[in-house]
C-alpha cells in the first residue's frame, strides 16, 4: 500500500530519475544510511515533490531547485512511532507535531483511546479532523478499550463491536488498537469476542497489550487474532513474544528491559522485522528534555544494537508492519520522510524532511503547526465545584474503636493491604502512613459520589497537600489525592472551575496547575508552554512528597494509579475493583479480628 501520488509528480520523478529534469531538492554530501542492506554509502538524495526520485552518486548531480548540503551528515528514513497516545502529552495533535517533529518522528501509529474514553465518536472525529494538514503523519487505531473494565469502571463513552467497526470503515483507522481487556478475549466476552473479531473481519491489524499473561495464554492471546505487544517488562518478556510469533514493541520508558532486549537480539541469527519501536505514553516535558522515539534509537544503541539495527526498528520495521512499502528507508519511490544527522549514534538530528518539504532545520521548526478547523470536545468535566472536607471522609456504620480495614497497596501495581483504623461517629480516621485516594465520576453516566480509600505505599514521602487530576488512565475520572481533606477539596474544586486539569495545593494555596479544558485531558497552549507547565507541576509534586523519583515520569504514577485493568486492586469511579477476581466492591472492607 503507498500513498496517492499525483501521477503529474510522478512522471516528473521518472524523468529526474533519469537526469532529463531537475530535481526538486538534492540531499548533498552525505551518507545515505541503507536501512534495506545494513550498509552506509556515499549517495547525494534528489527528492522529486513528496517523493525521493533518485539515490545516486554521489557529485553526479547538480541540477536541482535547491541543494542542501549534508556534507559530514547521515541520511536516514523518519520514526515512525508504533503505539502511542498522543494525548498522553497533554497536547493537541498540532502541539504534539510541535515536539516531536524536531526529535525525528514523521509517522505516529496512534491510538487516541483517552479521547474515546472521555468523548466517544466525537472525541475520535476530533483526534482525526485536528491532525489534518500537519506536516507529520497521523495513522489511528480504533481503540478496543473504552472503557478497559466496563464491569468495574466507567467513563464517558463505551465502544462495543459496532462502534469499532464503525470506526474501521473510516479510511483514517488502520486498526483495532492495544487489546487492554486479554481475560475478556481469553474468557471469550462477548464484548471482546465482538470487537477483536471486527478488527478481523476489517482486514486490519489487531494490536494487543498482554501484560501478565503465562506462555499458554499468550497462546490464546494470538489464536484470538492479535499479535503485538508493548508490555515488555520482564526480563524474559521480549524473547517470550518473538519466540510466540508476536510483534514486540521496544519502549525507552522500561529502561530495565532493554539490556534483555538487546542481548535476545544479539544472539539471534537475524535481526526479526517483528521488533518495532513505541513511545506509548511520553509527556510534552519528557519530550523536550529527553526525547520521543529518537530516546527509543539512543537507548538501544547505548545498550550496544549496532546502530542500523536501532534505525531499522525505529523506522522501516515499523513500516513493515503497516504495509507501507512507501515508508521507512531511502530509497527511489519512496516517501521523502528523512532525517539529515550530524551523528549517528547521539541520533543528533539537524534537518526533518516530510513529503520532500525541510520541516525542521538546524533543529528548529521551520513550518507552522497548527490545529486546523476542527471542534474539541469542551465541557466534559460535568461537576459543581462544590466539593468539601467532607467528601472525602470514608464513612461506615461500624460501632466507634479500632477495626482493620482493607487498604490499597502501591501506587501502580497494587496489593490487597491492611491497617488498623480508628471509626469516630462513623467516619474512618486516616492513620498516619497512610493517604487518602479518591474518585469521583466526571461524566453525568453515574452519581458523581466521591469513592474514597486509603492507600499504603507512599509513606516515607512527607505527604503534605493534595493532588486533584482529571488525567487518570485510561477513564480520566476525576482523581484526588492527599492527606487533608480540606486541600483534598480545594484541590478538586479548581480543577472543575477549570474544565479540567491538574492542580497542586499545600498550604491552603495552589502551587502549580496545568488547564486542559480540551476533554479534561489536553491543552491548546503550544508544546513549550506544556512543557514548562508540566515542569512546574513534577517539581510542585516533589517538594509536597506526592511522588518518588525513581519513577521514569513520576507523575505517571499518579495518572495510572486507577488504571483497573492492571492485577490487583484499583479504586475506580464505581468503588474498588479487583481485576484479579473481577469484583467491584462499593464499601469499605473491614476484616473481621476473630477470622
Amino acid at each position: 500500500m503507498r500513498e496517492a501520488v499525483d501521477p503529474a509528480v510522478r512522471a516528473r520523478a521518472v524523468r529526474a530519475a533519469q537526469g532529463l529534469a531537475p530535481f526538486d531538492l538534492l540531499l548533498a554530501g552525505g551518507v545515505v544510511v541503507d536501512v534495506m542492506t545494513g550498509r552506509l554509502r556515499d549517495a547525494d538524495v534528489g527528492i522529486v515533490g513528496p517523493l525521493i526520485a533518485g539515490v545516486v552518486p554521489r557529485g553526479s548531480r547538480t541540477d536541482a531547485l535547491e541543494v542542501v548540503d549534508a556534507t559530514g551528515c547521515r541520511i536516514a528514513p523518519g520514526f515512525i512511532d508504533m503505539h502511542v497516545h498522543f494525548e498522553s502529552s497533554m497536547l493537541t495533535p498540532a502541539g504534539y507535531a510541535q515536539g516531536v517533529l524536531p526529535r525525528g518522528t514523521t509517522t505516529v501509529f496512534a491510538d487516541p483511546h483517552e479521547l474515546g474514553n472521555v468523548a466517544g465518536m466525537a472525541g475520535m472525529r476530533y483526534a482525526v479532523e485536528a491532525s489534518r494538514g500537519l506536516p507529520m503523519r497521523f495513522l489511528f487505531q480504533a481503540p478496543s478499550c473504552v472503557p478497559p473494565v466496563p464491569e468495574l469502571e466507567l467513563s464517558g463513552a463505551e465502544f462495543r463491536a459496532e462502534e469499532v467497526a464503525e470506526l474501521l470503515s473510516w479510511p483514517e483507522i488502520r486498526g483495532v488498537a492495544e487489546v487492554m481487556d486479554s481475560m475478556g478475549v481469553l474468557e471469550g466476552v462477548d464484548r471482546m469476542t465482538g470487537i477483536v473479531g471486527a478488527g478481523l473481519a476489517s482486514g486490519k491489524l489487531v494490536s494487543g497489550h498482554a501484560a501478565g499473561l503465562s506462555p499458554t495464554q499468550l497462546e490464546a492471546y494470538l489464536a484470538a487474532g492479535i499479535d503485538s505487544d508493548h508490555e515488555l517488562f520482564g526480563p524474559g518478556d521480549f524473547a517470550a513474544r518473538l519466540d510466540a510469533g508476536m510483534t514486540a514493541e521496544v519502549r525507552a520508558a522500561i529502561p530495565d528491559a532493554l539490556p534483555s532486549i538487546v542481548e535476545t537480539l544479539d544472539a539471534l541469527p537475524e535481526l526479526p522485522t517483528a521488533v518495532v519501536g513505541c513511545t506509548d505514553d511520553v509527556f510534552a516535558s519528557t519530550m523536550a528534555d529527553v526525547g520521543a522515539m529518537d530516546e527509543v534509537v539512543r537507548q538501544l544503541i547505548a545498550h550496544g544494537l549496532p546502530p542500523i539495527r536501532a534505525y531499522r526498528i525505529a523506522g522501516l520495521h515499523g513500516a513493515v508492519r503497516l504495509g507501507r512499502e512507501d515508508l521507512g528507508r531511502v530509497n527511489a519511490g519512496a516517501r521523502a520522510d528523512l532525517l539529515v544527522l550530524s551523528s549517528l549514534e547521539d541520533v543528533a538530528i539537524r534537518d526533518v524532511l516530510f513529503a520532500g518539504r525541510r520541516v525542521v532545520i538546524d533543529g528548529a521548526l521551520a513550518v507552522p503547526c497548527e490545529e486546523p478547523a476542527c471542534t474539541p470536545p469542551l465541557d466534559t468535566v460535568r461537576l459543581e465545584p462544590t466539593f468539601t472536607a467532607a467528601d472525602f471522609a470514608i464513612r461506615t456504620d461500624r460501632p466507634d474503636g479500632r477495626h482493620t480495614l482493607k487498604a490499597i497497596g502501591g501506587a501502580v501495581i497494587t496489593v490487597w493491604d491492611e491497617v488498623e483504623v480508628d471509626v469516630v461517629d462513623g467516619e474512618v480516621r486516616r492513620p498516619e502512613g497512610c493517604i487518602l485516594q479518591a474518585v469521583v465520576h466526571r461524566y453525568g453516566r453515574a452519581p458523581a459520589e466521591p469513592r474514597v480509600v486509603l492507600a499504603t505505599g507512599w509513606e516515607g514521602r512527607g505527604w503534605r497537600g493534595a493532588i486533584a487530576t482529571t488525567v487518570s488512565h485510561d477513564t480520566h475520572n476525576l482523581v484526588v489525592f492527599g492527606v487533608d481533606a480540606e486541600e483534598m477539596a480545594l484541590a478538586a474544586n479548581e480543577v472543575v472551575r477549570a474544565g479540567g486539569g491538574v492542580v497542586v495545593v499545600s498550604g491552603g494555596a495552589v502551587l502549580a496547575r496545568i488547564d486542559l479544558p480540551i476533554a479534561g485531558i489536553l491543552s491548546p497552549a503550544p508544546f513549550a508552554e506544556v512543557a514548562a507547565r508540566q515542569r512546574e507541576l513534577q517539581d510542585a509534586a516533589f517538594r509536597v512528597g506526592m511522588i518518588d523519583r525513581i519513577f521514569t515520569q513520576p507523575l505517571m504514577q499518579l495518572f495510572a494509579s486507577s488504571l483497573a485493568c492492571l492485577p490487583g486492586p484499583h479504586v475506580t469511579d464505581l468503588g474498588v475493583g479487583d481485576s484479579i477476581d473481577n469484583v467491584l466492591h462499593t464499601q469499605p472492607i473491614f476484616v473481621d479480628r476473630a477470622s
